[in-house]
């Protein structure tokens, strides 16, 4: 009988030990993912830093694009609300959703004001313009790469938190499955994004 209870306690321990190891390993990964959240965070923030010098120097030569410039700043502030609420509650779907939505007219946003100032050769000749806009190219890159990053953490946690046996210390201990951020713009509309002056 002394025996019995010696291997009930030693299984009971080894299950223990193996939950509380895949226990860390899914806060790691879901720690390195939201990480990797913060760093699209960082690149989206500079962006919106940008946008306003931006339309400050357009606005000098587009008085009559007034409705143009109006449309980059409300889509900036709806995209800026929207990665404010990513940053509350990262692992919910429709937050994620909501986000990529914001961007995506953002994006679209920003690509009508660029391809509107590619009519004035004078703003076009503008050398701030022209540092702003490189700006802009080089951190939609960096927002790329970022977004890149976090589904490949998204990728590895969630396959993590779905392999049997451990997608039954995942369910027991609240690991659901995270949202991946996926582009909604079409080739066209992130291309527009990218004009040089």
């Amino acid at each position: 009988m002394n025996t019995t209870w010696m291997v009930v306690a030693a299984v009971l321990a080894v299950l223990i030990v193996w939950g509380i190891m895949v226990y860390n390993r899914l806060m790691e990964l879901r720690n390195r993912t939201t990480n990797a959240l913060a760093q699209i965070d960082v690149q989206l923030k500079r962006r919106y830093d940008l946008i306003p010098n931006l339309v400050s120097v357009a606005k000098k030569y587009l008085e009559h694009e007034s409705q143009t410039l109006e449309a980059v700043i409300r889509a900036r502030g709806q995209a800026q609300a929207a990665a404010a609420a990513l940053r509350t509650a990262p692992g919910k779907p429709e937050v994620t959703q909501a986000m990529v939505a914001a961007e995506t007219a953002l994006g679209g946003a920003l690509g009508r004001l660029m391809a509107v100032s590619e009519s004035y050769p004078e703003l076009k000749a503008d050398a701030t313009m022209r540092s702003l806009s490189e700006e802009l190219n080089s951190t939609e890159n960096r927002i790329g790469y970022a977004r890149q990053a976090y589904n490949d953490q998204v990728l590895e946690f969630n396959n993590a938190s779905k392999a049997f046996p451990a997608v039954v210390v995942a369910a027991l201990l609240g690991f659901p499955a995270l949202p991946m951020l996926q582009s909604t713009q079409s080739a066209q509309e992130r291309e527009a994004i990218r004009v040089q002056f």
